[in-house]
């Protein structure tokens, strides 16, 4: 079996293959449907192969030189696994809603980051002692809401050179305010989706937990052995 072939049978065992239904189907995703199952439209996996190998070789490209990319994994299959996947300290992640701004206005996303790493330092020295207890009880409050949102993108000093999501027509704020910063985009999104606003597409089964885990895995596998 070759090495396409074996990538492939791991992207069908996963049920990579399932897309929409015909009537949801973005034309711009029509050649990468070979035919239809149960009403399902049926993705060609030799394609989503080749989508991977690009958008990964970019990735690769871009963890060498050490630059950040943000890894929008908020679709609720995948949220409770994206602090896990984004385990290399060159990828930052989002795992519940992406914050408008957070490219488009980062100056003001990364003061949010800073009072929440600062506070967070505060409180793990036990500095929250010099005040009252009312005031402390605030300070907690306000680390759990940053945390929610803007945790995963501790480490974040400027915008990244890329993105990563997780099912692009969800993510079109991200993705809209990316591509108006020149920043690259790389979508896992199904059939009805509009994949022609993507730097790299991936078009997959973005409903499947497994088809998500494995494809995100295969992208970022290049991180952690690539310069610092």
């Amino acid at each position: 079996m070759t090495e396409i072939n074996k990538k492939v049978s791991a992207l069908f065992a996963v049920g990579a293959h399932f897309g929409y239904s015909k009537s949801k189907r973005h034309p711009s995703t029509k050649g990468n449907i070979i035919g239809a199952k149960n009403g399902l439209d049926i993705i060609n996996l030799e394609d989503t192969v080749d989508q991977i190998e690009k958008a990964k070789t970019r990735l690769s490209e871009i963890f060498a030189k050490g630059e950040k990319v943000i890894f929008v994994g908020n679709k609720v299959i995948i949220r409770d696994l994206t602090p896990e996947i984004a385990k290399c300290d060159k990828i930052l992640y989002v795992a519940n809603r992406w914050i408008g701004g957070t490219i488009s206005n980062f100056s003001e996303i990364r003061k949010r980051i800073f009072r929440l790493k600062r506070l967070m330092d505060e409180s793990e020295k036990g500095e929250f002692s010099k005040y009252t207890k009312k005031e402390g009880l605030k300070l907690e409050k306000e680390i759990i809401k940053l945390k929610k949102y803007y945790f995963g993108l501790i480490g974040l000093t400027e915008a990244p050179k890329a993105i990563v999501v997780v099912d692009g027509k969800d993510e079109d704020i991200a993705v809209k305010e990316a591509l108006g910063k020149g920043i690259e985009v790389i979508s896992i999104s199904s059939t009805d989706t509009n994949i022609s606003e993507f730097t790299y597409p991936i078009v997959a089964n973005d409903r499947s937990r497994g088809t998500v885990e494995y494809i995100v895995n295969e992208l970022f596998s290049g991180c952690n052995s690539s310069a610092k």
